[in-house]
């Protein structure tokens, strides 16, 4: 695989003319390149700077780090991500990583005088390819022209191969200094792991509140819709079978089954919307709807809400469906005679916790509603954690962050 890439890059070097535009950028790139490693070389030449010079690059590794990363977005269109400032016991010479130091000591120095050889190889290709030309301007009886009357061949065949090799070179010096530097300049992989988990969360928290949103819509459509419609209807048909009463009997079970058929779609619609997003809950707050949740539940239910922080509105809503699906698992499958619920906020966590008297033995992998619940919870960062023993008590422990 690597010999058929390798072979397939020099294909498409060797099929880019060296006027053509790529091979201009390449170059262009690769000798702006070249001023950045000068303090580096004279410190290589002129030992008595070697101290000085490295610890002037050491000291602005940062500029010149961005003097790096400019130059990959200006010239070559790859885009770096800085790497995280490094901070605490880890901080050395102004957030300076061993990474950048060996881009900028070792690395970078050495991709420049490789690139300062394909551009001298440049310039020798065109010298030698134009070899003839050269020979044809000399004077005649010139002795450099009659040296080089044997070697005219040679030397032109040697210019023409460093021509057909300036574009290959140039796009392998260049896609290196690219690789360096992606490597050594830009975020390692622990730092970009970090960075992808803080995407994807904040991704994740952008679709609940989204989700959260679309329900609040459908919610207030229906409310302002199709329960509108219901309830007008409900009162005609009510209104129409108070007041109709020569109509014949058949005709008034019609009117009475159509009036008792559009209460009960009333009422299903008002369940189908509270469960969708209840509006006491924006209209009052979570202390108001969880309230009317316990009032609603067929067990009695013993409330305790301290709210002393902000809640998210997100937030808000997983809280409110976990306590009522939680309350219909415990009047479903606990045979509890009561539920406590406590609700607290503090360290910018909202915590629930419901416990019942009832026989225990609830068990979230077994697949049952805790099941749904964690997920719910896991939705927000949230936790949750089920004690149920057999015989009772059962207490539920949600965590949700407040903020997102």
């Amino acid at each position: 695989m690597p010999s058929t890439t390798l072979r397939r890059a020099l294909v498409r070097s060797l099929r880019r003319p060296p006027w053509s535009s790529e091979v201009r950028r390449d170059v262009r790139f690769i000798a702006a390149g070249l001023p950045s490693a000068l303090p580096v070389w004279l410190a290589v030449t002129e030992s008595r700077m070697l101290f000085a010079v490295l610890a002037a690059v050491l000291l602005c590794t940062r500029p010149l780090t961005a003097l790096q990363r400019g130059r990959l977005r200006a010239l070559y269109g790859v885009e770096i991500p800085p790497p995280r400032p490094v901070t605490g016991s880890r901080r050395l010479l102004l957030g300076l990583t061993w990474r950048q130091a060996l881009h900028h000591l070792v690395v970078g120095p050495l991709l420049a005088a490789g690139a300062l050889a394909v551009l001298y190889g440049a310039g020798a290709a065109v010298v030698l390819t134009t070899l003839y030309g050269w020979i044809w301007l000399m004077p005649p009886g010139t002795a450099l022209r009659s040296d080089l009357a044997g070697t005219d061949v040679v030397l032109t065949v040697i210019g023409v191969a460093l021509l057909v090799a300036l574009p290959w070179a140039a796009e392998a010096t260049a896609r290196l200094e690219v690789w360096s530097a992606r490597r050594l300049l830009g975020p390692d992989r622990a730092e970009a792991l970090e960075r992808r988990v803080e995407e994807i969360t904040e991704s994740r928290a952008g679709l609940v509140d989204a989700v959260d949103a679309e329900r609040r819509r459908i919610e207030r459509d229906l409310h302002d819709g199709a329960q509108q419609r219901l309830t007008s209807l409900a009162m005609n048909l009510g209104l129409a079978r108070r007041t109709l009463k020569d109509v014949p009997p058949e005709v008034m079970q019609v009117i009475v089954d159509a009036h008792e058929e559009a209460q009960a779609a009333i009422d299903e619609l008002r369940d189908l919307v509270r469960g969708l997003h209840p509006a006491v809950l924006e209209d009052r707050g979570l202390d108001a709807a969880l309230s009317g949740i316990a009032a609603r539940a067929p067990l009695p239910v013993r409330l305790d809400v301290e709210l002393s922080e902000p809640i998210a509105p997100t937030v808000e809503a997983v809280a409110y469906f976990t306590v009522s699906e939680a309350l219909t698992n415990v009047a479903k499958h606990a045979r509890a005679a009561r539920v406590d619920l406590s609700v607290r906020t503090a360290g910018g966590r909202l915590r629930l916790v419901v416990s019942d008297d009832g026989v225990g033995g609830a068990d979230a992998s077994r697949g049952t509603g805790l099941t749904g619940l964690r997920k719910r919870a896991a939705s927000v960062d949230g936790s949750l954690s089920v004690l149920s023993p057999l015989g009772g008590p059962t207490t539920i422990t949600v965590e949700l962050p407040c903020a997102l």
